[in-house]
């Protein structure tokens, strides 16, 4: 496991974890490894409709320094990468249940559409 780039200070836990899940994709590139298990990067892209190529690259690089992602490659032609949770990501996935619990909670409040990733062009 690869060190991680960021080592605080944390004033508590959440600042710690929060700095691990900041961005707008890294939480839903757990949720989509957590669901879908071992997926190359092209899957990856499908699976979250609306993130860039260039900002998919960043949070993996930096999932994957911070333990949360492993990334396996192959030696083959055309080049294999496959990606996956660790068992710290799978930890972090289980901790953000709740939360995803609440969501959907907030989602069937207030009415909102909750969009299925296939109806994205």
């Amino acid at each position: 496991m690869a060190a991680s780039a960021r080592r605080g200070p944390y004033f508590c836990g959440i600042d710690a974890a929060m700095d691990v899940v900041s961005g707008k994709w890294k939480v839903l590139i757990l949720w989509e490894l957590d669901h879908h298990g071992v997926r190359r990067f092209a899957e990856l892209r499908r699976g979250l409709p609306g993130v860039s190529e260039k900002m998919l690259v960043q949070h993996l690089r930096e999932m994957e320094e911070d333990g949360l992602v492993h990334r396996e490659v192959y030696a083959e032609v055309p080049p294999k990468v496959e990606y996956s949770l660790t068992a710290r990501g799978t930890s972090l996935n289980a901790a953000l249940a709740p939360l995803g619990a609440w969501g959907g909670e907030r989602i069937r409040e207030i009415g909102a559409e909750k969009v299925s990733v296939g109806s994205f062009g």
